[in-house]
């Protein structure tokens, strides 16, 4: 098969074959005019027309024509535009729907009066529906090289590292090469485009004016490195010394039992660290690690409590922890069972180094802010609204400390203790007014008793006398210890006369049923036994030695351990 012909032979040519119009070998194909004058491209004639004859059957050539008067662009014109190359080979003989391409094209061959293929081999149809869609290809003569994309910046191969770090060239600085500036910059300066490469740091590039640029960063990076990894190897040093120090060395400590007096206040709750840093602050210890030390080495040394200590300053942790540890340093303010509330206010202006009188004008003038509970608050004719509320117990009250805070203390934790005795309900069962009137129970009985076995015996003589309708006092309780309270003192030797003469609320021997409020601080042995009183009857007591007291039920039994008790004081 030639390029743009066909294969000899007299085989019938249809018109829907690309190749038609082609003579094929040597003007052996024949066509007949009117197909011919139709499918001639650009309207021409064919000036060999009046030479065909139609035959009804197979196209005859009835006059060869030379070829060189043929008209070459018929074939080329019709073939080439619209296909753009020839049909392949016809074998004589065959049927022309019976030609296989397939060994050529690896498609299957396009039978007559189907629709074009894709030139490319496809076997879709053409999506647009028009011929026009696509430009006719060229045939392999014709046909332009792909053009050459222009390769552009991002085609191109990445750039090589130059660093010194990973080149292995000299970091600037390195006395073992040195560059001339200007002979390196001329390297560089003739692009294809006129343009001075920037890539080494020239005078357009990043590192600044060509190689002093380069050297300057690199240097720098370099430093940045150095300093980087001095940085992390002087961290890791000084962790190591920490570690070292917190496991092998000794902790900084004072020698000696130290000179000078401070008081040290520990709260409740206070670690070992806690107290060690407190001691540490005031100057006592020199290290909280030292006191920690020592502490955890002495069998006794985790039973410091809570409370105020003397010390010294600038001493050893283990002195320290054995002065905390004795009795004699502790100077916490212990409020005894059954002390007023006058005694307390005396102590706390002592060791808060006041003016006489100064806790005592604050508790009244802020007694409703210290913490009292409502059912303690505006009471008629109290004496003082704190009375029976500074508790029993040990607190820290230091040089430096303010009263307030003191009594807040105080008040707080007679509220934690009252808590526990559930105050409204018993008031209920014992037949009083409520909480309040129970503390001043309490109170009598804390003041009158001798010893602690005597509480539930003289809380129920309190509950028997202030029943109107007994045939003892009938409501009357007639303790010395109410009248002594308003006089603020204590003694034994009263006159009954005078007793029933002096008018004051606080007087029992005068008006009948409890005093307004309480007259003193009870403690916790005294509140039991006022909610736990006997039932035996008992209506009178008396203390014949001091310490223990004697109970009777009447009036006659009472006046014969008077008499004895009288005796006593004469001898």
């Amino acid at each position: 098969m030639t390029e743009y012909g066909r294969s000899p032979g007299s085989e019938p040519w249809h018109p829907s074959d690309p190749l038609y119009g082609d003579q094929g070998w040597e003007g052996q194909q024949q066509y007949p005019q009117q197909q011919y004058q139709q499918q001639a491209p650009y309207g021409h004639q064919d000036p060999y027309a009046q030479q065909q004859t139609y035959a009804g059957g197979p196209y005859e050539q009835q006059q060869s024509h030379d070829p060189q008067q043929y008209p070459q662009d018929y074939g080329q014109q019709y073939g080439e535009q619209q296909y753009g190359q020839s049909a392949g080979y016809d074998t004589p003989g065959y049927p022309a729907q019976q030609y296989d391409a397939t060994w050529e094209t690896g498609q299957a061959a396009m039978p007559y009066n189907a629709p074009p293929a894709d030139p490319y081999g496809g076997q879709q149809p053409d999506l647009y529906g028009t011929p026009e869609a696509y430009p006719p290809p060229q045939p392999p003569g014709r046909r332009r090289a792909p053009q050459q994309q222009p390769v552009t910046d991002w085609d191109a191969e990445p750039e090589e590292e130059n660093h010194p770090f990973f080149t292995g060239e000299d970091a600037p600085g390195n006395e073992s090469e040195r560059y001339d500036d200007d002979a390196y910059d001329d390297d560089y300066d003739d692009e294809p485009d006129g343009r001075r490469s920037g890539r080494r740091g020239g005078k357009n590039g990043r590192g600044g004016k060509g190689e002093k640029g380069k050297k300057a960063k690199n240097g720098m990076a370099c430093l940045v490195v150095a300093v980087v990894l001095v940085g992390g190897v002087g961290g890791v040093g000084y962790v190591g010394y920490k570690f070292w120090q917190g496991r092998f060395a000794e902790a900084p400590d004072y020698t000696g039992a130290g000179s000078g007096d401070v008081q040290i206040e520990i709260p409740r709750g206070a670690t070992g660290y806690d107290i060690g840093n407190i001691l540490k602050k005031n100057g006592v210890v020199k290290s909280v690690d030292a006191f920690v030390s020592a502490q955890q080495k002495n069998p006794k040394g985790q039973s410091i409590q809570a409370g105020v200590y003397t010390l010294k300053k600038e001493m050893s942790a283990e002195s320290a922890v054995s002065m905390m540890l004795n009795p004699a340093s502790q100077s916490n303010f212990v409020i005894p069972e059954g002390k007023r509330n006058v005694w307390v206010y005396e102590q706390i202006d002592k060791r808060l180094e006041l003016k006489p009188g100064t806790t005592q004008g604050i508790a009244k003038a802020k007694a409703n802010e210290l913490g009292l509970p409502d059912w303690a608050k505006n009471h008629k004719n109290v004496k003082d609204p704190l009375e029976g509320f500074l508790f029993p117990a040990s607190y820290p009250v230091a040089k430096g400390g303010k009263p307030e805070d003191a009594l807040r203390k105080m008040v707080s934790r007679a509220n934690q203790e009252y808590a526990k005795f559930d105050l409204e309900a018993k008031a209920k069962e014992l037949g009083v007014d409520g909480p309040w009137e129970l503390v001043t129970i309490a109170s009598l009985v804390q003041a009158e008793g001798t010893s602690h076995d005597d509480f539930r015996k003289m809380s129920e003589v309190v509950y028997n006398r202030l029943k109107p309708s007994n045939p003892q006092t009938y409501g009357g309780l007639e303790f010395d210890s109410t009248y002594n309270y308003i006089k603020n003192q204590s003694t034994v030797d009263l006159s009954l006369t005078a007793l029933r003469k002096y008018e004051n609320p606080y007087n029992t021997y005068y008006v009948k049923g409890l005093p307004p409020g309480p007259i003193s601080n009870p403690g916790i042995e005294a509140m039991t036994g006022t909610v736990e009183p006997t039932h035996d009857g008992w209506y009178y007591f008396i203390s014949l030695d001091g310490k223990t007291s004697q109970f009777t039920k009447t009036n006659a039994e009472h006046q014969k351990l008077v008499e004895k008790f009288n005796e006593s004081r004469k001898n």
